[in-house]
């Protein structure tokens, strides 16, 4: 795949997903950088703001296979990745057999992901950063691409859990469904209250989605690119000499270098989808939010006074130069 076709290709499935949901723009063409970096993806959001319709339409839209699993406080790990059941051939021979679970599949939308427990949640790990589960000592591999889209209520909600850390930084994008405009609201109405509700059309394959995660990799990124990478993410954590100053008052722990990774791997799309073979300093400050937020955990003063990890991230972009010669 040409680079050419790479940003007609994503052109191509953002146009399939915006004939089905209204307004989301930036949401919708973020989800897919996510995805063609071959990351998994949280939206957060009040129910009703169609995070849910998003992902199904979104699966329509590519020829891959899809699993809903709606989570509840009584899911267990078993109804995730599956179990194995006693089964009797025509002799009465008994037998033990491995029924999957619906994380077989490509892609998965974890539907109210925070309102199951910690330890149900916590099931998807390995899925998510190995893309393979174990059941009864035995690994299963999943059939790429594999990603997760993971809804959740916001956390202050009733009857929700905390994300772990550790799942949520295995997400390479967090990203916030905003509350549709009045003109917006005025066009969901039309579009969902009419006798022929919009589908979404097959617009690729899953050996163009294999091609365009290959192709994606092997964009350049300049040493110079490279080492603003580094120096933002340390700019998060409150204990570095490059520390941004809302970072040393309100964070307890920074990025991980989860966040580097995920950074860059965006930005190397957003770089395909522009036409360039290489990354520049624009494409890390416009997903440095969505690629980051979910990665700074804040300390009991930040926590007090109710600071939005965004306003942190924000900092550090506005203290941190492209160039580390600009500092002095």
């Amino acid at each position: 795949m040409t680079p050419e076709e790479f940003a007609k290709t994503f052109d191509r499935i953002r146009r399939e997903v915006r004939g089905v949901i209204v307004g989301h723009q930036e949401l919708i063409d973020h989800v897919l950088i996510a995805l063609l970096a071959g990351g998994h993806v949280l939206l957060e959001g009040v129910p009703g703001l169609g995070k849910t319709l998003l992902v199904k339409t979104l699966s329509q839209s590519l020829d891959l296979g899809f699993s809903r699993i709606q989570f509840t406080p009584d899911l267990m790990p078993a109804d995730i990745i599956g179990t194995n059941v006693v089964m009797q051939d025509a002799s009465g021979r008994r037998y033990f057999e491995f029924q999957r679970g619906p994380v077989f599949t490509q892609v998965l939308l974890a539907d109210e992901i925070n309102r199951a427990t910690p330890k149900t949640q916590s099931a998807l790990l390995e899925a998510m950063q190995e893309h393979a589960v174990t059941a009864a000592g035995t690994s299963y591999t999943l059939t790429e691409p594999f990603f997760v889209l993971a809804t959740q209520n916001p956390i202050e909600m009733e009857g929700t859990y905390p994300l772990p850390e550790a799942q949520l930084d295995r997400f390479l994008f967090k990203l916030r469904v905003e509350f549709p405009s009045a003109p917006d609201l005025v066009e969901i109405i039309d579009r969902t209250t009419a006798a022929a509700v919009p589908q979404a059309e097959v617009a690729a394959t899953a050996g163009q989605i294999l091609d365009m995660l290959r192709l994606a990799r092997e964009v350049e990124v300049a040493s110079h690119v490279k080492d603003y990478v580094a120096r933002l993410i340390q700019a998060t954590h409150p204990d570095t000499p490059a520390a941004a100053s809302t970072a040393r008052r309100y964070v307890r722990y920074g990025s991980s270098p989860r966040g580097a990774q995920a950074l860059v791997l965006a930005a190397k799309v957003r770089a395909l989808i522009a036409g360039r073979a290489n990354v520049a300093f624009s494409d890390l400050k416009v997903l440095s939010l969505p690629a980051l937020r979910h990665r700074i955990i804040l300390n009991f003063e930040g926590e007090a006074e109710g600071i939005n990890p965004d306003a942190i991230i924000q900092n550090a972009l506005e203290e941190t130069p492209e160039l580390e010669s600009a500092k002095r």
